[in-house]
């Protein structure tokens, strides 16, 4: 390996907490929890083989915190109770096997939730439909439910929701970190985006202000872990029904998203986009990792947008990232690091596999 793939393999240091490597799996919802939110055997080994392949890093699947609105799927995992946090010991017990790290994100689904067995309706920051059709390969069908704004006694239940899961992830399950999900068009970010957030109270106007629940939610969660629990927040431009969506302020709003979750504290913030390495903004303007490595300096970066090309993951090091999340190339080779490190050529991702319904799938245990 040259210089620039060995990078890859040297340790990582979040807050105290080691990564063997600089890679790590992406979060990838799987909808093959029991119909009540736990954790399965099957979800144990499925995420066992990643520890195993080489991968220094498994954050989890967005997993729901409460037994609200926050649940996005049916088959959906929740950490929401005592019962839910035991039955992911297995899964977190098999990814520390193999020396991994284990991450819990948490997910709050919002406006586009569409298999919530606690609620018959959604909430958003406000009643605006969401754009697109429900996902079919989870059990989606038709359009998004028009949501009810959601009240601020209703935010303040989010936001212990967060809190209380992360500490049933740390203290029952096991996990060594938080990855709060701030992405991809869940609650967090249905408040950050403008046209997703038209309130006129503290939780929306400027960007600052529809940052605030992130900040508040972020700020929760680390005081329920403690100051040595590694807790990032996962952020995007784009989102599971708005795949071209970009920050209206442009590189202003970066600054202002990542020097903020800088402020409060983030040990780490992972970043995605279709291509990690492509200009966030206009054309010829830096990636989004970059950016969030200039606002944010001190804090780790995660980034992920197809990066299981070895070139274009080594590449990533030097363009702001910190660790390299892995998808796509994960579900097609779930030893990924270990087939790089022996210069072993890599399996292509065959969609089938999410397909029709994106729950996990024998053939892929037995490989």
């Amino acid at each position: 390996m040259d210089k620039d793939t060995n990078a890859l393999y040297a340790p990582k240091d979040i807050n105290g907490l080691v990564a063997k490597n600089r890679f790590a799996v992406a979060p990838m919802t799987r909808i093959t929890a029991t119909d009540d939110g736990r954790a399965t055997e099957t979800m144990a080994r499925y995420y066992e083989r990643f520890a195993r392949g080489g991968f220094g890093t498994v954050i989890t699947e967005g997993i729901y915190p409460d037994q609200a609105f926050s649940q996005a799927y049916l088959y959906q995992p929740g950490i929401a109770d005592d019962a839910q946090a035991t039955a992911w010991k297995s899964v977190v017990v098999g990814i520390k096997a193999h020396g991994a790290r284990a991450v819990a994100q948490l997910m709050h689904a919002g406006a586009i939730s569409q298999g919530n067995r606690f609620r018959d309706h959604t909430v958003g920051p406000s009643p605006i439909q969401p754009k697109g059709t429900q996902l079919a390969f989870y059990h989606g069908k038709d359009r998004y439910a028009l949501p009810t704004e959601i009240t601020v006694e209703q935010i303040a239940e989010a936001i212990a929701g967060f809190a209380d899961a992360a500490e049933r992830a740390v203290r029952i399950a096991g996990f060594d970190a938080i990855e709060i999900h701030g992405a991809n068009g869940y609650l967090l970010d249905q408040f950050l985006t403008d046209y997703t957030n038209t309130r006129t109270d503290r939780w929306g106007g400027s960007t600052q202000r529809r940052l605030q629940l992130t900040l508040d939610t972020f700020k929760a969660v680390r005081a329920k872990v403690g100051p040595d629990v590694p807790v990032g927040v996962r952020i995007s431009q784009g989102k599971v029904n708005d795949f071209q969506h970009k920050w209206l302020g442009g590189e202003a709003d970066a600054e202002l998203i990542f020097g903020n979750l800088a402020d409060a504290g983030a040990d780490f913030i992972h970043v995605t986009e279709f291509e990690a390495w492509q200009p966030a903004f206009a054309v010829g303007s830096n990636s989004l990792m970059r950016l969030a490595k200039r606002f944010a300096p001190k804090v780790t970066i995660l980034a992920n947008g197809s990066l299981h090309d070895v070139a274009q993951a080594a590449a990533a090091l030097n363009d702001g990232a910190d660790i390299v999340t892995i998808g796509r190339g994960a579900l097609a080779n779930p030893d990924l690091p270990n087939r790089l490190a022996k210069q072993a050529p890599l399996n292509s991702f065959d969609p089938a596999v999410l397909g029709p319904i994106a729950n996990i799938k024998d053939t892929e245990l037995a490989a």
